[in-house]
């Protein structure tokens, strides 16, 4: 169980890095190539809109990372927290984000895996 927590923890850090570097282009491209015109008649809501979705991305690869470091630290809010993310990337970031999502939830889902992981939370050396 503990290999599969370190390797869920992983997994989140590396989707967050690719979502992270997604986001920040998304938003560069927003704010230079779509103001500036370099693309010729974009429409009023187009700017707008994707840097939306790049903010949106970015805020989601943050609760990735949270996630990760959480697990690592086997703090206790990390399993909850990193369920809710793999719910949500399993329709959102296909193929990978399914992949990770399902993943995590075979690794923390079940109820001997809660039971293990408060274990751990035991476990761990006081901070």
């Amino acid at each position: 169980m503990r290999e599969h927590i370190q390797l869920v923890a992983i997994f989140w850090f590396a989707i967050s890095a690719f979502n992270a570097i997604l986001g920040i282009a998304a938003y560069i491209v927003a704010n230079t190539v779509l103001v500036h015109g370099a693309i010729s008649g974009p429409p009023a809501f187009v700017r707008p809109l994707v840097s939306a979705v790049a903010i949106l991305v970015l805020c989601g690869s943050a609760f990735g990372f949270i996630a990760g470091w959480g697990l690592m630290h086997r703090d206790p809010w990390a399993r909850v927290l990193t369920l809710v993310l793999a719910f949500f990337v399993l329709f959102i970031n296909i193929p990978l984000g399914t992949a990770v999502g399902v993943y995590t939830m075979w690794v923390l889902l079940p109820g001997e895996s809660e039971q293990e992981y408060e274990a751990l939370i035991a476990a761990r050396p006081a901070a």
